[in-house]
């Protein structure tokens, strides 16, 4: 099992998933608020989470499209990254997550 992090607001939550489990079902599994409402086709930006700096030069690069799609997300950092493209495995055991205070939905706009 991979351990994760998840940090909404000022509560923390500790989850665990499979390895080979998409980091957006792993979330929504332990109640984050994260919509994911184009069920992981990089078509929004309702997954956007923030990376823990040190976890997140152990991710593979983002792809051009979710570069992208990020540029449309809310309140974006240098560690930010759509959740439906991380996917867990022994290596990120640990990796701590915060989850944005805010969301937007571009296909709503």
């Amino acid at each position: 099992m991979v351990r994760i992090k998840f940090i909404n607001g000022e509560a923390e939550v500790s989850a665990k998933a499979e390895p080979g489990t998409r980091l957006l079902e792993a979330a929504q599994a332990a109640g984050m608020p994260l919509e994911g409402t184009c069920e992981g086709q990089m078509a929004c930006s309702t997954c956007h989470v923030i990376v823990a700096p040190e976890w997140f030069d152990k991710l593979p690069r983002a792809s051009d499209d979710e570069e992208d799609m990020l540029d449309l997300a809310a309140g974006i950092t240098r560690t930010s990254r759509l959740s439906c493209q991380i996917t867990l495995d022994a290596d990120l055991d640990g990796i701590e997550i915060r989850i944005p205070g805010e969301s937007r939905n571009i296909q709503r706009l």
